[in-house]
């Protein structure tokens, strides 16, 4: 998958597969699905054409897509295979606890080396501007919601001869375009999105945005999927990093093993709260059957009085 070469029907990359999901690394190039007619070049048309078999002649599109991914994003992107996994994978995408992190480039360097991007994001009604969101505030921005993202900085270096930063981005939350607008909010848009520097941004071949890092904590067993780093020299000769700050495997590790403790924290505190609640409940019960016990002793005690 690390090319600079458009996608085609069989160049799709399998990165993990079990007899409930697929995870594959998206290619850059290439949209999930389309209801048009004309779109014919779609990660569902690949799936298709690698696993026939597998296609659900009871879903649109044949596979069930367990989250999304925008068109010119590459990277890890899991399919289920049947109805029960995409709604355990539901459920853990709707309650947030899978955790997701994306290797980027972004212009300019980062003084701030980890940071936390809160804005709320909103859509964007202006003319011409109606598949785009902006931030809080903007003219046009409706219906903003709040959305936050970590941003950690890993390389600093040169893109075409231009400073740009290489960062790990963890979106908290799963807004639309959440990272492209948070980036460009803060003055450093993402090399290569077109969309967001209002056409300014068209030199380099893709939008430097990588899904890295999936992991969906299933029952029995978690899914743990990582892709490979496609900003590299050895892939693309215009990117030149200069100095390196942090390693994006140790980075990403950590990050993983935080989220983890935070997550297990998390599980015995209301593992705790629902002793609690038990304990109550327990009580409750008790001293219901203590005041029974008490007044059929009273009632005893004045039948035995009248005799």
């Amino acid at each position: 998958m690390m090319t600079t070469e458009p996608a085609s029907v069989e160049s799709l990359c399998v990165l993990f597969q079990s007899d409930d999901y697929i995870v594959v690394d998206k290619h850059w190039d290439i949209r999930i699905d389309s209801k048009m007619w004309y779109e014919t070049h779609t990660l569902q048309a690949q799936l298709r054409h690698r696993f026939p078999h597998l296609a659900d002649p009871s879903t649109f599109y044949g596979f069930r897509f367990c989250h999304q991914l925008d068109f010119s994003t590459s990277g890890v992107l899991c399919v289920a295979l049947n109805k029960a996994a995409a709604g355990q994978a539901y459920r853990r995408f709707k309650d947030r606890t899978v955790t997701k992190a994306y290797v980027a480039l972004i212009r300019g360097w980062v003084e701030k080396e980890t940071q936390t991007l809160d804005f709320s994001i909103g859509k964007n009604t202006s003319e011409g501007k109606t598949h785009m969101m902006c931030i809080e505030g903007t003219d046009g921005c409706e219906n903003a919601k709040t959305c936050q993202t970590e941003l950690t900085v890993l390389e600093y270096g040169l893109y075409d001869g231009d400073p740009v930063t290489k960062v790990l981005l963890q979106p908290l939350t799963g807004r639309t375009h959440q990272l492209r607008v948070h980036c460009s909010a803060v003055g450093h848009p993402i090399v290569g999105d077109f969309t967001y520097s209002s056409g300014a941004d068209h030199a380099p071949f893709r939008m430097m945005l990588h899904a890295h890092l999936l992991h969906i904590p299933l029952d029995p067993e978690p899914l743990l999927v990582c892709a490979r780093d496609p900003f590299l020299p050895s892939v693309d000769l215009r990117w030149l990093p200069q100095r390196t700050l942090r390693p994006l495997k140790a980075t990403v590790d950590a990050l993983l093993e935080h989220r983890l403790e935070e997550q297990r924290r998390a599980k015995e505190q209301e593992r705790q709260r629902e002793a609690r609640q038990k304990e109550r409940r327990r009580n409750h019960s008790r001293k219901q059957e203590s005041e029974e016990q008490r007044r059929q002793c009273e009632e005893w005690l004045k039948e035995r009085a009248g005799d």
